[in-house]
């Protein structure tokens, strides 16, 4: 049996809308079970989970629930799971709490691939104790990061790398265990960035080698929650608490004010829809995971084939970068045309992309593609078609 995506898209109500989504990275569309989960969250739960109210029980319930979805996810440790409101607020409170590691002397390296969340904080601790940045590059044709270059850029200096797994931009997908590998000889922390690799790969901490692993659910179809994952959960008390709760362990130190417990129980249903993604998934979570993203892999292979060769058709059209090891997710421009402009052509045929990027890209302007008028961001999903495919073809053909 092959990948199910009519079955798939049963389960998501608003693909009835008539719309083609083909803009994941502005969230992808939300599950009815995840949509559920979160109505009988608010029913049931309390907005703490301290207490002897059934309600806070729980909440504590749910809590837990969802550190131990998000460590099945990645192969970590429930412990070593930090949850909040979103992953560049998490990310914000990690670079204040490891700022101290930073000072004159000391160095950060960051990645032109990256999206902002996992620059800006990094840049701000640096600028403000004085740390020296070096910036990971890309080949300008490919959009590939070699490898080769942090054995340079990582010296015995560097306290910390921030690296995307993934680019939710172009799709290239750096060799983050190098990285990694490179700054733990010289007593370095490496902080990556999941955000564009998930749900498309399946995350594996250990064998990444990072230390902590950043998620945003609404990047496969969750509520508005991020996530932390720490490698060793032993570390979350090693360094500066940034918790309201001078008494907070573990997790608790980077988890600054209270939890959405009916939103965390929609990211723990939102893992498991993951997880059944192929119904012929058996096992533990974990276990399940893997088979249903490997279905999804196989069926995004074939489709992103066949997206690239419906783009190469259409006259005026380039893609941005062809990176060997990628997601399936791509950026383009139309010769003569603003990329707000095709967007819009393509909204009114009811086609959903993404263009422009929330804050700026750094990796667009480094290429000069900001400086011509940008660039319209596509990708698939575990809902996507080869007739949305083949439709937004026809609509690209069209434009004028």
């Amino acid at each position: 049996m092959t990948y199910d995506v009519a079955r798939v898209r049963g389960l998501i109500p608003s693909l009835g809308d008539g719309w083609i989504h083909l803009d994941p990275q502005a969230g992808m569309l939300v599950p009815d079970s995840v949509s559920r989960a979160v109505s009988t969250g608010f029913r049931t739960s309390s907005f703490s989970h301290i207490g002897r109210h059934g309600a806070a029980s729980r909440s504590g319930a749910i809590l837990d629930a969802a550190r131990e979805a998000v460590a099945d996810l990645v192969g970590g440790d429930p412990a070593g799971v930090v949850l909040g409101p979103d992953r560049a607020v998490l990310l914000a409170w990690l670079a204040e709490s490891l700022s101290s590691r930073l000072g004159l002397g000391t160095g950060i390296v960051l990645s032109r691939l990256d999206d902002e969340a996992n620059v800006a904080p990094w840049l701000r601790i640096a600028n403000r104790y004085g740390a020296h940045v070096r910036w990971a590059e890309v080949e300008i044709e490919t959009c590939e990061m070699p490898s080769w270059q942090f054995e340079e850029l990582i010296g015995p200096t560097a306290r910390l790398v921030a690296l995307t797994a993934a680019s939710p931009i172009v799709g290239s997908a750096p060799g983050v265990r190098v990285a990694a590998d490179r700054v733990h000889d010289v007593g370095g922390l490496l902080v990556a960035d999941a955000f564009g690799a998930a749900p498309y790969a399946l995350i594996d901490i250990d064998d990444l080698n990072a230390d902590v692993v950043a998620l945003s659910a609404p990047s496969w179809g969750g509520p508005q929650v991020g996530a932390l994952v720490f490698r060793d959960p032993a570390f979350l008390d090693r360094i500066p608490s940034m918790s309201l709760n001078p008494y907070a362990k573990g997790a608790e130190r980077l988890e600054v004010g209270g939890h959405q417990y009916a939103l965390l129980a929609g990211l723990t249903e939102s893992i498991d829809f993951l997880a059944g993604l192929d119904e012929r998934a058996t096992g533990t979570r974990r276990e399940r995971l893997e088979m249903s993203i490997t279905s999804l892999q196989d069926y995004h292979d074939q489709l992103f084939d066949h997206l690239m060769q419906v783009l190469e058709k259409v006259d005026n059209l380039t893609v941005i970068g062809r990176a060997s090891t990628r997601i399936p997710t791509v950026s383009f421009t139309m010769a003569g045309m603003q990329a707000e402009k095709v967007a819009a052509k393509l909204a009114d045929a009811r086609i959903g992309t993404v263009s422009g990027v929330h804050g700026g890209s750094r990796l667009l302007d480094a290429l000069g593609v900001n400086d011509e008028g940008g660039a319209v961001t596509i990708g698939l999903a575990p809902y996507t078609t080869r007739y949305e495919i083949d439709q937004l073809g026809r609509a690209l053909s069209a434009l004028e």
